[in-house]
Parts: structure tokens; C-alpha cells; sequence
């Protein structure tokens, strides 16, 4: 498996003016990673998002460096539906003009109000991102839903959205650190998602339990009231070797990408949790 990694990995760095998008792909290449992914692009003033990912997908052919995937922001139940579909076709445009094979983008942030659950929004949902999952295919992009945003967080409420979508242009981005945010073990629910795996996350987050004194700056909650805190690769709770291998069992064989959003150097951060993952893919392709 190939290890990329994603430009929000860089916040840190790029919040602070010492980078910005376009200087990621000589970061990255310069760490040791295989590929970039893309979040958002924010180009600057006076240029367009498409003239800014030609620039970047340019700087990337330069440090022979391919774009594994474009991320981006979407809620199909907060927004417009019709107007939300369209915006999102737009980034289809912009991830093929980067040569991105996927996207990733949101179903919804929005929980809505109770007692209505999954199953009264999912037919919305579902009609709406199969609509861009067509679009997309005609782009040479596949389309795909990340397990976060608590809402749609779970494994099982991830698979059944999928499921509902039904198109086999849209999968999932399995991101193991994120079902700790529902309290869900991340082996089990890897394991759930390798049949529909399109890309992986690797993250990694220090858990405290939710009974203990509240450990400050940093953490944030999951569903269930645990504590949660963003860290290296390999230094926190996540069982990644063990998520690994229960992708690598149900039959992944795609790119993993590294998403770091902990207090750590930033780069440092990515130095120690390549070299950890790819420890771990040494045992796993054994």
C-alpha cells in the first residue's frame, strides 16, 4: 500500500504563515510520503479554484508526487439541497483537474432534530449524493463518504448510507481514528468498512475516559463523553496495525493517508508517524 498524506496535516504550519497549499507537495516529498491528498483549496485572492489546482497539480508533477484524493466540505441537509448538489459537481471538476482518482465529501454535519434519525433523511441524502456520484463518474472521479460529523459517524450508519446510495462509483474513506469519536472500536468497524473501502485515514487519538477529571486544552468529547485529543500516528489509542489488518483481510489494497491534527510539531509529527506506518504495512503485507 502506498502512504500519502493530507495537506490538512499542515494546518498547524500553514495557520502560522510558515506555508501554504501549494508549498505541501515539496513538504510531503521531502518527509518521504508517496502521494498528497487535497482538502479544500483556498487559492488567493485574484485566482480561481480551478486556475489554483492547475498551479498546484503542476507542482506536484514537478516533485513527482501524484494527488491521491481531494476532500472537501458538503451538508445535503443544512444547505440546499439542489444548490448543495451543484457545488459539489464543481469540486468533481476540481479534483479531476488535480488528477485526483477520489473525492471525499460530506454527507451531513447536521443531526437533525428529534425524533427523526437516519431513516427519516436517508432517501434525501442518499438521492442527492447519488446524483453527484454519477456527475462525478463522467470525470473520471469516484465519489465517497467519510465516517465522521457524529451523525453519520458509526460504521453501521456509514454502511447503511452507502448501501441506500447504491451506485459503484461511491464507497467509503474509512478514517479508524474517527469511530473513537462514536465510541466504536476501530478494528471492528475497519473491518465493516473494508468491502467499501475507496481510501484510509490512518489518525491516531489519545483517549481518557470520560469519568476522570476533564485533562484540558487540546481534548475535545466523543458521543459517549470520553475524552478525545488528536497525536502522532502510533503514540495514541487507535489500534492502527490492527485496523490495518482487518482492512487488509476484508480487501483493501489502496493508499493510506496520514491526517495528523494533534498539538505536536506538525512536521515532526508526520516524520514519526510515516515511519511508524509503514512499519505497520511491513507486517501487514508479511
Amino acid at each position: 500500500m502506498k502512504v500519502s498524506v493530507s495537506s490538512y496535516s499542515f494546518s498547524q504550519y500553514i495557520n502560522q504563515g510558515k506555508m501554504t497549499q501549494f508549498d505541501v507537495a515539496a513538504k510531503a516529498k521531502e518527509i518521504g510520503f508517496d502521494a498528497v491528498e487535497f482538502t479544500d483549496l483556498t487559492p488567493p485572492e485574484g485566482v480561481s479554484e480551478a486556475e489554483y489546482a492547475a498551479k498546484i497539480k503542476e507542482e506536484c508533477d514537478r516533485c513527482r508526487l501524484p494527488v491521491s484524493s481531494y476532500t472537501v466540505g458538503a451538508d445535503f441537509l443544512k444547505n440546499d439541497r439542489k444548490e448543495e448538489i451543484a457545488r459539489v459537481k464543481k469540486k468533481a471538476d476540481i479534483a479531476r483537474i488535480l488528477g485526483a482518482p477520489v473525492m471525499r465529501h460530506d454527507a451531513s454535519y447536521t443531526t437533525p432534530e428529534a425524533p427523526r434519525g437516519l431513516g427519516d433523511v436517508l432517501a434525501e441524502l442518499a438521492g442527492a449524493i447519488r446524483e453527484v456520484a454519477e456527475y462525478a463518474a463522467a470525470a473520471g472521479v469516484k465519489t465517497m463518504v467519510e465516517n465522521h460529523g457524529y451523525f453519520l459517524q458509526d460504521a453501521d450508519r456509514v454502511e447503511r448510507l452507502i448501501n441506500a446510495v447504491g451506485h459503484r462509483n461511491f464507497g467509503w474513506l474509512c478514517d479508524m481514528g474517527n469511530f473513537l469519536c462514536a465510541d466504536e472500536q476501530p478494528e471492528i468497524s475497519c473491518g465493516k468498512a473494508a468491502p467499501y473501502a475507496f481510501y484510509v485515514h490512518a489518525k491516531d487519538f489519545i483517549v481518557k475516559d470520560g469519568n476522570a477529571a476533564d485533562p484540558g486544552e487540546g481534548f475535545f468529547l466523543s458521543r459517549a463523553g470520553n475524552y478525545l485529543r488528536g497525536t502522532i500516528v502510533g503514540h495514541g489509542n487507535v489500534p492502527v496495525l490492527k485496523c490495518l489488518k482487518a482492512l487488509k483481510r476484508g480487501g483493501y489494497d489502496g493508499v493510506v493517508s496520514l491526517e495528523f491534527e494533534g498539538m505536536e510539531d506538525c512536521e515532526q509529527a508526520l516524520r514519526i508517524g510515516l515511519k511508524n506506518v509503514r512499519g505497520y504495512l511491513a507486517e501487514v503485507e508479511k
